[in-house]
């Protein structure tokens, strides 16, 4: 996401390049093309205006101080700015008021935009947090909606109430509220129906179920793809149904940002949460000053450690950073390591969240999911001894035949992946020595399996640089150069 917005933002950058100040001369330039990346971005138009003025009234009215260059001072006013467009801070979700009366959000939007699902992301997120959540299924018109709603919650484990397609929506709002008071539900979230588009009809109802049910917050789930759209659909919903924030969903997909920066700025209410792919699990609370981090390609560590945390227990991460020290790290190891990636998401989403890494090609990253499955069908193939100890592997060509037999792949592809495991487990134990990657828990010198993408250094068993040939004495990895980020141009 946001890769065409970063681009433009880059471009604008070089026009101060190698200046002494900012000056209006110069600023002009970087503005006009900030202005073209906003609006090729589908941005608002207002929003747009709004956004260039402050930079340029900020650009020019700032101080440059010794050992800080003008392009750099002007990625900072932008970086501010973008936070304060987005909301200036993360904004959570509303407790309730009422003591011993369960907290209700009402989920709104236009069919399509994701809404139900967004619905069971947010239970399954209030579950992870320790609350007690009831979804409530209340979209009586779109075929196999509440079905639909059902199923998610049962994967979950996330309890559904609905009273069917036949009962009025405000009162299944209602019931589900009292369902919610009397068996202890802390939190209610309703599920509306959506409509094609934005009619009378539609509003009339959902004013109807807001005043049955009194809701503290009033969620407008909003496709990212409809980009300035996202204006006028959020303006509509705010002046007829009053929304307390937003949740925008598809930002995985080939979204060029521009709901992201209209939708503060056009309603006064937050974005609260970001959808980040189809799992269920793909949910994150929106921190505007992360996302100003990663549409200026300086990544999201923070965000990255977050996922690590959730699905890495400690006793696991000493384990683990034992293993790489003493370079005992196996076949068995990486396979656990690799699964970790996959839980945390696409490999391509979590690369670009490190800093200097949104410039790596889509193909490249392809390349590298699909590397990462002929490497797991290779360990598929060993022994359990194997798998354990990779040297057996090098003093056996009549193993590294087996497998790569048993894998469908060539004996030279089980041996260039033998090669580069090994040089791979040198770089580890030579990174964890020296420090590694702070604050990253269970990814002890970096990501086992990703040392071959440009910036990360090391070997990535069948995707870095040609490694000796298996058994062969092992040489120190050189380390590849750091590939610059938007943010240390």
């Amino acid at each position: 996401m946001f890769d065409e917005l970063s681009q433009r933002f880059e471009d604008a950058v070089k026009n101060l390049r190698g200046q002494g100040t900012i000056s209006e001369t110069n600023v002009d330039g970087a503005l006009k093309e900030v202005r073209r990346a906003l609006l090729e971005a589908d941005v608002s138009l207002p929003v747009v205006k709004d956004f260039v003025a402050e930079v340029r009234r900020k650009a020019l009215g700032a101080e440059v101080v010794r050992g800080i260059s003008p392009d750099q001072k002007f990625i900072q006013v932008v970086h501010e700015q973008l936070v304060d467009t987005m909301g200036g801070e993360n904004a959570p979700l509303a407790a309730g008021g009422k003591p011993g009366a369960p907290s209700v959000v009402l989920m709104a939007g236009l069919q399509g935009a994701g809404k139900t699902t967004a619905t069971a992301k947010l239970g399954l997120h209030l579950k992870d947090q320790g609350r007690k959540a009831l979804l409530v299924g209340a979209d009586v018109y779109r075929p196999a909606a509440i079905e639909q709603l059902k199923t998610l919650g049962g994967q979950i484990g996330v309890e559904v109430f609905s009273l069917g397609t036949e009962a009025k929506p405000e009162a299944i709002a209602a019931a589900g509220i009292e369902k919610a008071k009397a068996e202890g539900f802390d939190t209610v979230l309703v599920d509306t129906a959506g409509r094609l588009q934005i009619d009378q009809s539609m509003m009339e109802e959902m004013v109807r179920i807001r005043e049955a049910c009194s809701p503290d917050e009033v969620l407008l789930v909003v496709d990212s793809m409809i980009g300035q759209e996202a204006a006028e659909l959020t303006r509509a919903f705010h002046e007829q149904v009053g929304i307390t924030g937003a949740v925008l969903t598809k930002l995985d997909g080939d979204s060029r940002g521009g709901a992201a920066l209209s939708i503060r700025k056009v309603s006064g209410a937050p974005i609260k949460f970001i959808g980040t792919g189809e799992k269920v699990e793909a949910l994150q609370p929106f921190h505007p000053e992360r996302m100003a981090s990663r549409i200026l390609g300086m990544g999201d560590v923070l965000t990255l450690v977050e996922k690590a945390q959730k699905e890495v227990e400690l006793a696991d991460v000493a384990k683990m950073q034992q293993k790489l020290q003493e370079a005992t790290f196996d076949f068995s190891d990486f396979v656990q390591q690799m699964r970790l990636i996959k839980r945390m998401g696409s490999l391509g989403g979590l690369m670009k969240m490190i800093p200097g890494m949104n410039k790596i090609d889509d193909g490249m990253l392809k390349q590298g999911e699909e590397q990462l499955r002929k490497i797991e069908a290779m360990i598929g193939s060993m022994t359990e001894a194997e798998r354990r100890d990779p040297d057996l592997l090098a003093a056996a060509p009549s193993r590294r035949r087996r497998i790569a037999g048993g894998s469908g792949h060539s004996p030279a592809d089980v041996d260039k992946v033998l090669a580069d495991f090994q040089r791979m487990r040198g770089f580890m134990q030579q990174m964890t020595r020296g420090g590694g990657m702070p604050g990253m828990p269970g990814m002890g010198g970096g990501f086992p399996g990703m040392g071959g993408m440009p910036g990360m250094g090391g070997g990535m068993p069948g995707m870095g640089a040609a490694g000796n040939r298996a058994g062969s004495p092992r040489k120190a990895p050189r380390p590849a150069k750091k590939r610059k980020g938007f943010g240390q141009l």
